[in-house]
């Protein structure tokens, strides 16, 4: 199985300090226990935008599996969710055609960032929230799969500094793994439809 990881730094792995404590050699690894072979690739980068989606699609080639993290950047260059969900629509739908199944994994809710004053976070969860719906109805829009993981790791990210890398934005190593435990369900999931 050739699996890609697309999208900005958190499918990259900045802030973590192994590279086996990423996105995509820990999904890499859940697929090899379900007994897949699987040839890991990663096109995403620090600072990415879904304007940047096409060329990392480009890049990547011929894939069965990509996933994309993508949204956090958006957020923080006041992107407007119809643009940046037009560019993720139009990355899946690439993605598609190729034969790729996709999961993507939309904005996060920023809030729970420490750089963000708690008189704002309300607002930034609210914005947040609403980028991510968008995303969402995007993605469905062009086949591929929505892997809710803000609602899962948010409560968790703003319970436990120790997710934090030590530039208190990007995930730890620990960080990274609830990410990808919040991932690997619809992972796992696409993955066993391709093997059917």
């Amino acid at each position: 199985m050739r699996l890609c990881l697309l999208g900005d730094s958190i499918a990259a792995g900045v802030g973590s300090t192994r590279r086996e404590d990423t996105l995509g050699p820990l999904l890499a690894e859940r697929l090899r226990a379900m007994g897949h072979q699987v040839d890991l690739s990663v096109h995403a980068f620090a600072g990415a935008r879904s304007a940047d989606l096409r060329a990392q699609v480009r890049a990547a080639g011929k894939v069965d599996l990509a996933v994309v993290v993508i949204g956090a950047n958006d957020l923080t260059r006041f992107v407007p969710a119809h643009v940046g969900a037009q560019q993720l629509h139009d990355a899946v739908t690439d993605l598609r055609r190729a034969g790729a199944a996709v999961v993507v994994s939309t904005a996060p809710d920023l809030s729970v960032v420490a750089h963000v004053p708690p008189a704002l976070r309300d607002v930034v969860s609210a914005v947040s929230r609403d980028y991510a719906q968008v995303q969402q109805q995007a993605v469905i829009r062009a086949g591929g799969v929505v892997a809710h993981v803000e609602r899962a790791v948010t409560p968790q990210f703003a319970a436990d500094p120790s997710l934090f890398a030590a530039d208190r934005f990007h995930p730890s190593a620990a960080g990274y793994r609830a990410i990808a435990a919040a991932l690997a369900p619809a992972v796992e999931a696409v993955a066993a439809e391709l093997r059917a």
